[in-house]
Formats: structure tokens, C-alpha cells, sequence
């Protein structure tokens, strides 16, 4: 199930199709008992989802983890032992980890219909700075970098178009690179490398 993606940044990254069913998944975990209680609340999408996303960070680590959130929702192994980040998006899963720094990662279904939240995320420079040649994998991955910035930050209230901001660059197809970007939302102003990939089927971004 996993795949495992290396590039010079990022070593630790699986991605894989979301194609079992919960049961499937379920037998691949060692404790599944461990789950009824949240998987009772789900549809089956969503167990698959859930579930899918525990097996590959299996497979990843070697061993299962106990997942537990912050108060914002951000994942982390019960256990403290390393640190973690999971996204999904229609059909794929992805995560990422290591055993000290912070990690984020995103990935979107390629699909127009970011074009409808574009206003809520895109700053009047970046809007021009939109490459004429693939706009709109250009601006998914406005949209996933600033998801992976938001993860990394954990702060409330992050406003995406004036406090996450992409810097210019022309995206590249199947194949692993990185783009700068930065966050004027908390006092240490942080610059970063966004690491991405972008398939035929989806786009993915990854701080780490």
C-alpha cells in the first residue's frame, strides 16, 4: 500500500491510494479494537480515510502508533516519539514524519474547483504572479502550500491571503522541488522551503 517519495529534502514521505475497504484496513492494524469507538461515528468514506492514514504511518515507522490531536486539531503519536502530519484528498493519503523537526504536508485532488475559494487564499501579488502556462496547478498549489503552513504554524485565526504568503516561482511537473514562501502571522516571521510534487492526478506539499 505505501510508497514511500525521496527527494534531497524530504526522505520520509508516504503517499498511497485510499482502495481497501475499512475492514481491509482494520486487519492490517494489530489493534483494531483500539478504533471502534471513533469509527463508529464515520461513513465508510471517511473510516477508509481514517484508517488509511494509520496503516501507512505503520508501514512508515515499523510500528503502530496511538494517534492522538492538539487543541487545533494537529495529529501527534501518543507517545511524544516523533513527529507526525497527515493530509488526504479524494482517493490518495498522505503522511509525513521525523523524530525532531516540525513537518506539514497537503494533497489535493487536481480538480477546478479551487477556482471557486480562490479570493480567500490569493493575495493581489501572487494573483499576478499566477503562471500563464499551468494556472491551475499553480494555484493548487498556492492553496496546499498555505494548508502546510497553516498545519506547521498551529495558531488560530490565520489569515491565508495576508499572513501566508508564496513567493514567485514557475511550477514543474512530475518530478520533486521547492518554492519559498513565509508567515508574517506570528513575531518570529518565518521564511520556508515548500517542497512539492505534482502528478496527473493531484498536487502535494511538504514542509520538513
Amino acid at each position: 500500500m505505501v510508497k514511500i517519495q525521496q527527494n534531497k529534502v524530504l526522505s520520509r514521505i508516504g503517499i498511497a491510494p485510499i482502495a481497501n475497504t475499512s475492514a481491509e484496513l482494520l486487519a492490517l492494524l494489530e489493534q483494531p479494537e483500539r478504533y471502534a469507538p471513533a469509527l463508529e461515528k464515520m461513513s465508510e468514506s471517511r473510516r477508509c480515510e481514517w484508517l488509511s492514514a494509520r496503516v501507512l504511518l505503520k508501514q512508515l515507522l515499523g510500528e503502530e502508533k496511538e494517534i492522538a490531536y492538539t487543541g487545533f486539531g494537529k495529529p501527534y503519536p501518543a507517545d511524544r516519539s516523533c513527529r507526525i502530519s497527515i493530509s488526504h484528498t479524494k482517493g490518495f493519503v498522505a503522511v509525513i514524519w521525523d523524530k525532531d523537526r516540525e513537518v506539514a504536508i497537503d494533497i489535493e485532488r487536481i480538480s477546478p474547483r479551487v477556482e471557486n475559494i480562490r479570493s480567500r487564499f490569493m493575495s493581489r501579488e501572487e494573483e499576478r504572479n499566477l503562471s500563464t502556462e499551468n494556472p491551475l496547478i499553480h494555484l493548487l498549489l498556492h492553496w496546499s502550500a498555505k494548508e502546510s503552513l497553516f498545519k506547521l504554524l498551529d495558531e488560530n485565526d490565520i489569515d491565508f491571503q495576508s499572513q501566508l504568503h508564496i513567493e514567485p516561482f514557475e511550477p514543474v511537473l512530475n518530478q520533486w522541488a521547492d518554492f519559498p514562501a513565509r508567515e508574517t502571522r506570528t513575531e518570529k516571521r518565518q521564511a520556508y522551503r515548500i517542497s512539492y510534487l505534482v502528478t496527473q492526478a493531484y498536487v502535494l506539499t511538504a514542509i520538513g
